[in-house]
């Protein structure tokens, strides 16, 4: 919701061809105004923001619509995620092949 300086509301098409002729204007290629919301939720994501706090910013009910809308489009995650969980299982066998070789070392 954008409003004008006294409060009142901006007329969503007075918003939507201004904001056409400004990107018209600066050269860019063309660009909806509600693509700067994928934008914005596709860059929270990447910068780490939770998946509940883009789901509550954006408004969403669930937060299956934000996943199913958002975290395919970054790779990215899946990689991180899986180089996560790789560093968890890995300290687990480091810390349970110290665990084995102390009760070798007592027999």
């Amino acid at each position: 919701m954008f409003t004008l300086g006294g409060g009142a509301p901006v007329q969503p098409g007075h918003l939507t061809h201004r904001f056409h002729k400004l990107v018209s204007a600066s050269g860019l290629p063309p660009v909806r105004l509600h693509d700067l919301r994928h934008g914005a939720a596709t860059l929270a994501l990447a910068s780490g923001t939770e998946l509940k706090v883009v789901q509550g910013t954006l408004g969403h009910a669930g937060i299956v619509l934000t996943a199913d809308t958002y975290v395919s489009v970054l790779p990215q995650l899946y990689r991180d995620s899986a180089r996560a969980t790789a560093r968890l299982v890995l300290k687990a066998v480091r810390a349970t092949n110290r665990k084995v070789g102390k009760a070798r070392e007592t027999v």
